[in-house]
C-alpha cells in the first residue's frame, strides 16, 4: 500500500521529517518497507529557481539574441545570453543553473553548462515550458506572477514540491490503515496531535428529478448500500492536482469521474462505483446473485461465468451491471459521452467479496479492502465527499436525494478491560489518563470506568479489535514497543517456553554446511506425475494423494518421495550442459493410508557428474558415493549423533544401496540410483541420491557436547590385509572389530579395495589401517600383537577371511 506524504499532510499537521514519520508509522503497525520520490515531472526540477531579470540588451553579434542579467539569490547577477523574443526586464522567471540537467517535453535530455554564445558569457538558461517538461509551449519563456524570493526552488514556486510516497506492508487485520485518513488516525494517536477531514457540509440536493429505486434483495451479503445520482456532468481529463495525486501512488488516470472515485477510496478507504444513469434500465438497482453459468463482461473485456454466489449490482431488468465490490462490468461504466451518472457507496460481507474475487481471481483494491472489512459507517460521508467532488470538477447537479438501504445497522464492540491485565500483558503499569487519551485517539470511548477497569466502546471499522487482549494491543501499539524497559532480572523462560529443538534453525545449519561445500539447494513443485508411484516397489500408487481440481495430468498427485522431484532438476540442468551437479533439498511428502491424509518433512540430497573440474592441478574426477556419504555425516554431525551405522539394502530404487540407522530405527537411505529410475527421466550418467527422514532425525537430535582429556601417550597404526567374500561389507568389518577390542581400538579405516589378480573370483581384498592406543599407559609390542591376533581369529573366524602377509 501507497501513502503519500503531501496528501497525508492534508489531515494532519507533521512538521516530523520524512524519516521519522515513517519509524513512527512502523511502530504503530503500519510497516514502512520504504520511501519512494515522486516528481511530477521528470528530474523534479531539481536546479531550477525562480530568478529576477535586471538588465535586458541586444546581443551585439546576433539580432534575435538578448544579454540579461539575472538575480537568482546568489549575491551577484548571472550573465544570461537568452533567445526568447518575450525577454524584458523586471520579469520574474525561471532560470536553470549551470550544471542542471533539463528534461524537455520532447527529446533527449541535457545539461546546462557555463559556455559563451556569439562571445558572450551565458551562466544559465531562462527557459521555456516545454524545455523543463511542463508543457509544449514554446513561443517565448516563463513569465511568473510571485512574489517569492529570488532563488526560491521552481518546485515550490509551481507547486511542485517532490512527492514522498510510503510503501506500507499492510497485515491482513490493518485495513483501517489503508487509506490515508486511516494512516493518519494512527498519527493522530502517536502524536496525540488532531486531524481533520474534509467537510462535506456542503452537500445538498439541487433538484430531486433524477431518482434511482434501489432494492436490496440479499442483505446477508450487502448490509448496507447508498447511493446518489448526478446529472448534466462533464467527463473529460482530470485537473492536474488530482493526476498527480493518483500518479503519486501508483495509479493511472483515467477521467474525472473515475479518478475522483478512486481518489475517495485511497482517502478514506470506502470503495465507490459510478454507473453511466443511461445505462441503468428503469433507473432502478437490484442488488442479488444471479444464476450460476450467467455470463458477465467485465471492464477487461473479459466474458467470466458466474457463480450463484458472487453477488451482483444489476439493473432493473435484473441484468448484471457490476460484480458487487470486485470489478465493473464494460457497459455500465462512464463513458466519455456519459453526462448523468449515478454514484454507488456500499458495505458488501467480507467472506462474499473474497470468494467471488477468489473465483475470477480478480485482485482489485476495491475487493481488497471489502473482504477485509471497510468501515460501514463511512458509507455516508465517502457518498457525499465523491457528490461533491464531482459538482466541483466535472459539474453539473445532485439531482436525486441519497438512497441508504441500512435494515440492520452493525454496532460498535463492547470489550471489558481490567487495569490489572493491561499492566500484566504490556510489562509496565501505564497511568489510567493516558490509556484513556490513547484510546480516544483511536475512536474508543471509554465507558462504565471504576478503579479495576472499564468498557471499551469500539468502531465497528476496527473489526479486529473484539477482546480484551486487542485493546490492550491498541494501547501498546501506541504508546511504543521500544518505551518497554526489560528488567535486568528478565530470563527468556518468563516470555514462553521455547522447544528444545528448533528445527528451522537445524535446517539453516545444514543448508549453510551444504552450500559451503559447493551443493544448491532446490525447490520444486509438490505436484508430480502418478506414473513415478507405479514405477517403484516402495510407493504404492493407492496411497497417491490425488489432487480433485488438477492443472494437468502431469501434475495430478502429491509426490511420494522427493527422488522424482530431484531427478527433474538434474535432467533440466544436464540439458544445458550443466553435468556436475551437487544438489538438496527440504520439503514434504504426502500419502494416503486407510484413508487418512498424512505428511511428513524429507530432505534429499543428489551428487552427479564430476567430484571436481580438471584444472592444472589436478584431473577432473568422477562423483562416488562415499561424496554423498560425506553430506550424510555432515548431517548426523549437526544433529549430534554418533555411532551411526549402515547396511546394505535392496531396493529397485537402487543399483546398490545403504539403509542409515541409529538406535536400531532407519534415519536415511543412500545408494546410486538405478538405471530404470534413470531412463524414466532420460538421465544417462550416474546420480547417488540420499533422502533422509527429518521427523525421525529430530527424535533423535541431542545438543550436548562430549569431550574427553587429550591422551597423554601415542597412540600405533597397524595394517592388515584381508581377503573375503565380495558380498561382505567394511561395516561388517568395523562391527566385529569394535566388538572384538573394546578397549585399545580406537578406530579402524579401509585405505584400499583390490579385485583382480592374484585374488580368486568372487573373493575381494580390504587394506585395513587400525589406530590402538591405551590412555593409562605406552603400548608395548607384546601388548599390540596380542590385540592384533585378537582381531585376526575373529575375522578368520567370523568372515572366513584370508590373511594376505
Amino acid at each position: 500500500m501507497k501513502i503519500a506524504y503531501n496528501w497525508l499532510k492534508q489531515y494532519i499537521d507533521l512538521p516530523e521529517d520524512i524519516e521519522e514519520i515513517g519509524a513512527v508509522l512502523t511502530q504503530t503497525g503500519l510497516e514502512v518497507e520504504g520511501i519512494e520520490e515522486y516528481h511530477q515531472v521528470e528530474g523534479g526540477l531539481t536546479g531550477l529557481v525562480v530568478g529576477e531579470v535586471l538588465t535586458c540588451a541586444k546581443h551585439p553579434n546576433a539580432d534575435k539574441l538578448s544579454i540579461t542579467t539575472v538575480d537568482v539569490g546568489q549575491g551577484r547577477p548571472y550573465p544570461i545570453v537568452c533567445g526568447a523574443p518575450n525577454v524584458a526586464a523586471g520579469q520574474k522567471v525561471i532560470v536553470a543553473l549551470p550544471k542542471t540537467t533539463l528534461y524537455p517535453t520532447s527529446g533527449d535530455s541535457f545539461q546546462i553548462k557555463k559556455s559563451k554564445v556569439r562571445g558572450e558569457v551565458s551562466e544559465g538558461m531562462i527557459c521555456a515550458e516545454d524545455e523543463i517538461g511542463l508543457g509544449t509551449a514554446h513561443d517565448g519563456i516563463m513569465v511568473l506572477d510571485t512574489d517569492l524570493p529570488n532563488g526560491t526552488p521552481a518546485a515550490k514556486a509551481l507547486g511542485m514540491e517532490t512527492e514522498y510516497v510510503f510503501e506500507i506492508g499492510l497485515t491482513p487485520n490493518r485495513v483501517d490503515g489503508a487509506s490515508h485518513i486511516g494512516t493518519a488516525r494512527d498519527l493522530k494517536a502517536a502524536f496525540d496531535r488532531a486531524m481533520c477531514t474534509p467537510s462535506i457540509e456542503d452537500f445538498k440536493v439541487d433538484s430531486p428529478t433524477n431518482p434511482v429505486e434501489v432494492v436490496v434483495e440479499n442483505t446477508e451479503a450487502c448490509p448496507r448500500y447508498a447511493g446518489v445520482t448526478l446529472s448534466g456532468v462533464k467527463v473529460a481529463e482530470s485537473p492536474g492536482w488530482l493526476q498527480h495525486r493518483l500518479k503519486s501512488i501508483g495509479l493511472s488516470p483515467i477521467n474525472n469521474i473515475v479518478d475522483i472515485t478512486n481518489f475517495v477510496l485511497h482517502e478514506t478507504g470506502q470503495p465507490l462505483h459510478a454507473f453511466d444513469l443511461a445505462e441503468v434500465t428503469g433507473n432502478k438497482v437490484i442488488v442479488k446473485t444471479l444464476p450460476a453459468g450467467t455470463p458477465f463482461i467485465t471492464l477487461d473485456e473479459t466474458e467470466r461465468k458466474l457463480s450463484d454466489k458472487d453477488l451482483m449490482i444489476c439493473d432493473g431488468e435484473g441484468k448484471g451491471m457490476c460484480i458487487a465490490g470486485v470489478f465493473g462490468g464494460i457497459k455500465s461504466g462512464v463513458k466519455e459521452s456519459t453526462t448523468d451518472i449515478f454514484l454507488e457507496s456500499a458495505y458488501f460481507a467480507p467472506a462474499y467479496v473474497r470468494r467471488t474475487s477468489q473465483k475470477h481471481t480478480l485482485k482489485t483494491d476495491a475487493a481488497f479492502r471489502f473482504e477485509r472489512g471497510v468501515d460501514p459507517n463511512a458509507t455516508i460521508y465517502a457518498l457525499k465527499r465523491a457528490a461533491l467532488l464531482i459538482k466541483e470538477i466535472a459539474g453539473g447537479t445532485i439531482s436525486s436525494e441519497i438512497v441508504d438501504i441500512y435494515p440492520e445497522p452493525i454496532g460498535n464492540f463492547e470489550v471489558k478491560v481490567k487495569y490489572a491485565h493491561i499492566d500484566r500483558l504490556i510489562g509496565k503499569k501505564l497511568d489510567k489518563a493516558q490509556i484513556k487519551t490513547i484510546l480516544n485517539n483511536l475512536d474508543i470511548e471509554l465507558t462504565q470506568e471504576t478503579e479495576e477497569g472499564f468498557v471499551a466502546i469500539v468502531p465497528p471499522y476496527r473489526i479486529d479489535v473484539q477482546r480484551e487482549a486487542d485493546v490492550i494491543e491498541e494501547i501498546l501499539r501506541i504508546y511504543g514497543y521500544n518505551n518497554i524497559e526489560i528488567s535486568e532480572f528478565l530470563g527468556a523462560e518468563s516470555l514462553a517456553n521455547f522447544p528444545a529443538i528448533e528445527s528451522n534453525k537445524l535446517q539453516q545449519n545444514i543448508t549453510q554446511t551444504l552450500a559451503a561445500n559447493g551443493f544448491s539447494e532446490i525447490i520444486n513443485n509438490s505436484l508430480t506425475k502418478p506414473a513415478y508411484a507405479a514405477a517403484v516397489d516402495q510407493l504404492n500408487a493407492e496411497n497417491d494423494v490425488v489432487i480433485l481440481n488438477k492443472l494437468s495430468e502431469e501434475l495430478e498427485v502429491m509426490r511420494q518421495t522427493l527422488l522424482f522431484s530431484g531427478l527433474e532438476v538434474i535432467n533440466h540442468n544436464i540439458n544445458r550442459k550443466q553435468k556436475d551437479l551437487k544438489l538438496f533439498e527440504f520439503g514434504k511428502i504426502y500419502h494416503k493410508t486407510d484413508g487418512q491424509y498424512q505428511e511428513a518433512r524429507q530432505m534429499s540430497v543428489f551428487v552427479t557428474g564430476n567430484e571436481q573440474a580438471e584444472s592444472w592441478m589436478a584431473v577432473s574426477k568422477q562423483s562416488q558415493f562415499h561424496s554423498l556419504a560425506t553430506a550424510i555425516a555432515w548431517v548426523c554431525q549437526k544433529f549430534g549423533l554418533t555411532n551411526v551405522e549402515n547396511e546394505n539394502i535392496e531396493s529397485n530404487i537402487f543399483s546398490f544401496g545403504v539403509n542409515y540407522t541409529y538406535k536400531n530405527k532407519v534415519i536415511a537411505q543412500a545408494g546410486m540410483v538405478s538405471d530404470k529410475i534413470l531412463q524414466m527421466n532420460s538421465i544417462e550418467q550416474d546420480v547417488f541420491y540420499a533422502e533422509i527422514y527429518w521427523e525421525q532425525l529430530l527424535k533423535f537430535y541431542q545438543d550436548k557436547v562430549s569431550f574427553e582429556e587429550i591422551p597423554k601417550f601415542p597412540e600405533v597404526q597397524r595394517d592388515l590385509s584381508l581377503v573375503l567374500d565380495e558380498g561382505v561389507s567394511f561395516q561388517e568389518i568395523k562391527k566385529i572389530a569394535e566388538k572384538t577390542e573394546r578397549n585399545l581400538l580406537k578406530s579402524v579405516n579401509v585405505f584400499d579395495v583390490y579385485v583382480g589378480k592374484s585374488i580368486p573370483e568372487g573373493k575381494k581384498a580390504y587394506a585395513l589401517r587400525f589406530i590402538l592406543q591405551d590412555n593409562k599407559k605406552t603400548l608395548n609390542d607384546k601388548a599390540i600383537d596380542k590385540t592384533m591376533k585378537k582381531l585376526r581369529g575373529a575375522f578368520e573366524h567370523q568372515l572366513a577371511a584370508v590373511i594376505r602377509e
